[in-house]
């Protein structure tokens, strides 16, 4: 026996040094069939946050991705680079509180064999903050005014308060919850759903906040001032084009106009239109361009010290067209309990197609209508619906385009009488 153990231990540096042998050849080999190769990690490599306290925010900046160094038999990169999650790059920061850290950037590789050479970066240095909460008041800042003879009321808001959340550091920083509305050249009541700005107290905006609601809508009063009205501009026309020409358009620029003047009762008894000198037309063939002064009474001037209007007029070879002075303005739709003025009464209608048909065609034959069916009590500029019993008449032009329209509520009196 103990001959027996002498012979194995003689021998066993040859079985070492056969082993040795093998297992070279066995690796030599793997290697040449499976070789081993080391490289970056080719796909985006994200950085994931792990353990993070809920009360706690992060306020620096943390890296978009990690490069990552490895090195694995070629079948085990054709796994890492297929298959989704193989590689992940983590922050754990279980137990951290508020204040500066430098945290190590872990690696976690699913696949094996695989050795992690190098990577970069190796640590990150972020900021906690306790997450703040605070409610703030909304204050609305108008920006421009009201078109000259307007005002603005105080405005109003869906809802008058905002909660913002954020870093303690930035929540301290806001002075002020804003919602910002542009008024600029507004003649009509605004309403506008506006997203929320908090700004601190140099009025600069403050990012990385959440604001809860974000948006809010606000109502802003546009009114006329006092002694201040809008009234329509009436060409007045004289004569008719030449023979064989027809008239296609009359438009006047701007078509309503704004006046004013130091006594109300003046602009208030204002028939709601203000003519123009009278354009004579007479024997004309050409579209015309003219400046034409406002025929302002006595007292009342325009905002802005317009006293001409631009108006243009449209000439065109018959077929022909015809117009129609003096065509009363219908009213339709009027809702039960009120009543309505007309201011002009009439309107002039220009009408063209086929001459003969046009020879034919009697005042009767023209209704100008305004629908009042949707509106309540106030004052309107409304375009009267012209309707011509001769479908195949068209209208060409309204003068004035545009007609006032004031509804009022009627009362019933003592006597049973019913007076506006």
């Amino acid at each position: 026996m103990i001959e027996v153990l002498r012979r194995l231990l003689r021998l066993l540096p040859s079985l070492i040094t056969a082993f040795v042998l093998a297992l070279a050849v066995w690796i030599s080999a793997v290697s040449s069939s499976d070789p081993l190769v080391e490289r970056t990690y080719p796909n985006p490599l994200p950085i994931e946050i792990i353990g993070q306290d809920p009360g706690l925010v992060i306020t620096s900046p943390v890296p978009g991705s990690v490069t990552v160094v490895l090195s694995a038999p070629q079948s085990i990169w054709n796994q890492l680079t297929t298959e989704t999650g193989s590689v992940r790059a983590f922050l754990d920061l279980s137990g951290l509180e508020a204040g500066s850290h430098t945290v190590p950037v872990k690696i976690q590789i699913a696949a094996r064999p695989v050795r992690k050479i190098a990577q970069s970066p190796q640590t990150i240095t972020i900021t906690l903050e306790r997450l703040a909460s605070k409610e703030f008041p909304i204050r609305v800042v108008t920006r421009g005014s009201p078109a000259v003879g307007y005002t603005a009321d105080t405005p109003t808001l869906s809802q008058t308060s905002v909660t913002v959340s954020g870093p303690e550091s930035q929540v301290n920083r806001v002075a002020e919850v804003q919602a910002i509305l542009d008024i600029s050249q507004a003649t009509e009541t605004i309403s506008r759903t506006v997203n929320l700005v908090a700004v601190d107290a140099n009025d600069n905006p403050i990012n990385g906040l959440s604001l809860l609601p974000d948006r809010v809508t606000v109502r802003q009063n546009i009114s006329q001032r006092f002694g201040y009205r809008n009234v329509v501009v009436k060409v007045v026309v004289l004569g008719q084009v030449a023979s064989g020409y027809r008239l296609t358009n009359i438009s006047v620029f701007p078509p309503a106009v704004t006046v004013f003047s130091a006594d109300p009762q003046v602009v208030s008894d204002l028939p709601g239109f203000i003519e123009t000198e009278p354009l004579n037309i007479n024997g004309l063939k050409d579209d015309l361009d003219i400046s034409l002064s406002l025929n302002l009474p006595a007292g009342v001037s325009v905002v802005g010290d317009q006293t001409e209007v631009l108006v243009r007029v449209g000439v065109a070879a018959i077929e022909s067209s015809l117009t129609l002075p003096n065509i009363p303005v219908e009213i339709t739709g009027l809702q039960p309990g009120l009543s309505a003025e007309i201011s002009p009464e009439t309107i002039t209608v220009i009408i063209s197609g086929p001459v003969a048909l046009l020879d034919r065609l009697r005042a009767t034959d023209v209704r100008a209508v305004v629908d009042l069916s949707t509106l309540s009590e106030g004052t309107y500029q409304i375009e009267p619906e012209v309707e011509i019993l001769i479908a195949e008449l068209k209208t060409e032009s309204l003068l004035p385009e545009s007609v006032e329209v004031i509804i009022t509520r009627t009362t019933r009196s003592s006597s049973g009488t019913i007076t506006p």
